[in-house]
């Protein structure tokens, strides 16, 4: 069957639900108190292990997602969304024309500025009329450029915003019943087949305590325990003797 399929950015809600649904069953919450697991790290794990776990109800993802595909007529996945915005924007050029749009006012505004302020910097210095002139008139100009040039790049903007509007609405697939079912059954697929399994493997280790740890908070052993033991090296009940330590008692 190949590859299971990824996992797209539009249903990680959904799975995150499903897990969410399932650290919560009844099963679980027992599981969790008897071992004292936290809730949260089992999250954590289930969250990272979403590849692992999808590929258990890959046939019913793959369903649901070519009846998705299918009732939004082919287009692509609402998750994956063109770097450069929907429709034609994608041909090669449109980058350059959407940067030039907004360059264009800036730039003319900027060069009117400057043009006006030495016109009439010179006017009023009574130097050199003739330049004055001529840069006062390049700068009513550039300010025209940057007015038009402005009024077209907002109403540019306001289309695009709209097109994208339109077809965001467009890509809300259709909320057949058939579609409905396969949601579900990939969701219960999901949680029965691809989640639960995966959690209960988790806490399977964590279900009962180490062996050898008791209550007590010391080592007792017999074999040490004794009235006539006195470690090695020193008097033991046999009589021999070893190194005696010196008597602190007064």
């Amino acid at each position: 069957m190949g590859r299971p399929s990824r996992l797209g950015d539009e249903d990680r809600s959904d799975y995150a639900s499903a897990l969410d649904e399932v650290i919560a069953s009844p099963e679980i919450r027992r599981l969790l108190e008897r071992s004292g697991f936290p809730g949260g790290r089992l999250r954590v794990l289930g969250l990272a292990a979403v590849a692992r776990t999808t590929a258990d109800a890959d046939a019913e993802y793959r369903r649901y997602a070519a009846l998705r595909r299918q009732a939004r007529g082919g287009r692509r996945e609402a998750g994956v969304s063109p770097l450069s915005g929907p429709g034609d924007q994608e041909r090669p050029g449109a980058g350059v024309l959407a940067v030039l749009g907004v360059l264009t006012p800036v730039l003319a505004a900027v060069a009117a500025a400057t043009f006006l302020l030495l016109g009439y910097g010179l006017r009023l210095a009574g130097s050199l009329p003739a330049l004055a002139g001529t840069l006062v008139g390049v700068g009513w100009a550039s300010l025209v450029v940057a007015a038009v040039t402005g009024l077209v790049s907002v109403v540019a903007l306001y289309r695009t915003a709209a097109k994208q509007s339109a077809d965001g609405t467009a890509d809300v697939p259709d909320r057949s019943p058939a579609l409905q079912d396969a949601r579900e059954a990939w969701l219960s697929a999901l949680r029965d087949r691809g989640i639960r399994p995966f959690l209960l493997q988790q806490l399977a280790g964590t279900a009962t305590p180490p062996a050898g740890r008791g209550g007590g908070s010391g080592f007792s052993s017999p074999a040490f325990a004794g009235p006539e033991f006195s470690g090695p090296g020193f008097e033991s009940s046999g009589g021999a003797a070893g190194p005696r330590l010196p008597d602190t008692r007064r």
